[in-house]
């Protein structure tokens, strides 16, 4: 800390992330399963967005979402995942003002585009399942890069409202964050400025979007259960249900974590609890959602096999 704010104040020009834990054998044990995981994460969605640009057979508007949201889950766990195994090297991990600012910023972005990628992904599943007929006109291309520009300029904007609420706080006291990635309640605690506005915009924008995606994926899935209760035939249940499982699940995963730490009221749960279910929902899902994709899609394990093949046979 250095350069003076006036009066016994001075400008905090970096924090200290306090990680998850002390203890050396744990961090050490840490280390290597977050790790492991990290690289199951980065090679898993990198072969899912290889796989789709490859495979002609999934140049569908599904797998184009698909491979997005891949590539949402890489920045995703890239923003928070090398900083926090860096943590558990070192005997105090530091990160630049600027540097928080930017680790805050690249996490809510993809964050952001997660929400609206299951959503689009959603609504994609709605039109194929209860307007099959005007499935390509109702997905053309136009609309799917529709739908990506508002993903990622929905990104864009929420991850400005909290970069420039962070840059806008003043920190002039203790620098310890007790996290492992720059999070923004706990740098809220940190500040010794008015902190009515710069918390509230945030939380108006991120609650916004959060209301939003789980509105158009909440009524996509009540007009697919309509249609399917509807459907006559056992086949047509189980092919309708097939497609929606995978889909299914990871909104589950992604939005029951995110309600845990945003929603249910802060005295309900301790700090250690919010370290660990952001640990679930930055490190963890970002490895599922390719597995989830890929064991439970047929087109996906199929074509997987036909590039395998074709590798095998030209060599």
């Amino acid at each position: 800390m250095d350069s003076p704010m006036g009066g016994n104040h001075t400008a905090v020009t970096e924090f200290i992330l306090l990680g998850l834990t002390d203890d050396p054998a744990l961090r050490v044990i840490l280390f290597i399963t977050i790790l492991c995981i990290y690289l199951v994460t980065i090679s898993g969605n990198l072969s899912t967005i290889i796989l789709i640009r490859l495979s002609s057979q999934l140049h569908h508007p599904m797998y184009l979402f698909l491979s997005h949201l891949a590539f949402a889950d890489i920045g995703y766990s890239s923003s928070v995942t090398p900083n926090m195994l860096v943590n558990f090297l070192v005997e105090m991990n530091t990160i630049s003002y600027l540097g928080c600012g930017i680790q805050l910023g690249s996490a809510v972005f993809f964050g952001t585009a997660e929400c609206f990628l299951l959503a689009a992904m959603a609504y994609d599943r709605f039109v194929a399942i209860c307007s099959p007929l005007l499935y390509s006109t109702k997905m053309s291309t136009r609309v799917c890069v529709q739908l990506l520009v508002v993903t990622y300029t929905g990104g864009f904007i929420n991850a400005s409202s909290f970069t420039l609420s962070f840059f806008s706080l003043l920190f002039c006291g203790p620098n310890a964050v007790n996290h492992f990635f720059c999070d923004f309640a706990p740098l809220v605690e940190l500040s010794c400025s008015d902190v009515s506005m710069p918390a509230v915009v945030p939380s108006f924008s991120a609650g916004s979007i959060i209301v939003f995606s789980v509105f158009v994926i909440a009524v996509s899935y009540i007009y697919i259960l309509i249609t399917i209760l509807k459907m006559r035939s056992t086949e047509g249940h189980h092919k309708a249900f097939s497609t929606c499982t995978s889909h299914l699940t990871a909104v589950t995963l992604f939005y029951g974590t995110i309600t845990f730490i945003y929603v249910m009221p802060k005295s309900s749960y301790s700090t250690d609890q919010n370290k660990v279910v952001s640990v679930f929902y930055m490190v963890v899902i970002p490895m599922l959602n390719p597995l989830i994709y890929s064991l439970r899609n047929k087109e996906i394990k199929e074509a997987l096999k036909r590039e395998i093949g074709r590798k095998i046979f030209s060599q």
